[in-house]
């Protein structure tokens, strides 16, 4: 996507099908995009933080599977900005379609008996995976990628907005300032894309300090990786007040929100 005046750094030259608007090797010879690497943080440590915590509540597998999830799409993007290699590339690509597949099990199987499992939309869900994979690998069209993840995030908003008008109205906060943040991020993803030309002529004439505010696919890291987030508590919300658990929101340092799950069962 951004031009190619980029630095040469320690990965050599990129072999991904993209190249984002960041320019390349300007803060490390190691890193290709510095800001749009460090930025994965974000979807790293607080999903393994939030894994850790449903494991020790005892909660269903598929909600560890979904945070782990997300820290994988965080851990191959954190390597593809990195580097900018075709293989790294997919290591990003690929899990967000599979996390995201994981998000939608979990949120269409929400009312369901505990440790329920239900073969049939998880067969689905495999076959949609496995099928985007082939095709994307025989046809490396980056819009057919993003075509199916929002695909998969349709119908999550969808389905939230379901539960939370029909079932829960008093998640609409939470549900809410989810998909507003994510769609925050996908706002300045699409500018980031659209503007490049702009935003890197600007950088040329801002402080540093400044110019690093205009890296929006960083940004759309944080948010997206932020409505992802709380879209993970979201559906164990929804799941554990449908199981008749007392879920109980806390904030890490008055700040991360982090869901905390009673074992007793209220009568």
């Amino acid at each position: 996507m951004a031009p190619s005046i980029d630095r040469q750094g320690y990965w050599g030259r990129p072999t991904s099908t993209l190249d984002w608007c960041e320019e390349n090797y300007v803060v490390s010879f190691y890193i290709a995009e510095f800001w749009n690497t460090v930025s994965n943080l974000i979807m790293i440590l607080p999903p393994i933080c939030g894994a850790i915590q449903t494991f020790r509540d005892g909660l269903e597998f598929r909600y560890i599977c979904s945070f782990l999830g997300l820290a994988a799409v965080g851990v191959g993007s954190w390597c593809f900005h990195m580097t900018l290699l075709y293989e790294m590339q997919l290591l990003d690509e690929l899990p967000m379609i599979y996390s995201t597949c994981v998000f939608v099990y979990c949120l269409y199987e929400c009312f369901k008996q505990e440790n329920n499992i239900s073969l049939f939309p998880i067969a689905l869900l495999l076959i949609f995976s496995v099928s985007v994979t082939v095709v994307y690998l025989q046809w490396k069209e980056p819009v057919f990628h993003q075509v199916m993840y929002g695909a998969l995030v349709a119908c999550l908003v969808m389905r939230s907005i379901f539960i939370v008008t029909w079932v829960y109205p008093w998640l609409r906060p939470l549900c809410y300032t989810s998909l507003g943040i994510f769609m925050l991020g996908f706002l300045l993803w699409n500018i980031d894309n659209i503007f490049c030309d702009s935003l890197r002529a600007s950088r040329q004439t801002l402080p540093p300090g400044v110019g690093v505010v205009t890296q929006f696919h960083a940004w759309w890291h944080i948010f997206t990786g932020l409505g992802s987030y709380l879209h993970i508590l979201l559906s164990l919300q929804i799941r554990s007040t449908y199981l008749k658990y007392r879920p109980k929101v806390k904030f890490l340092c008055g700040v991360w929100p982090t869901l905390h799950i009673e074992p007793q069962k209220t009568s």
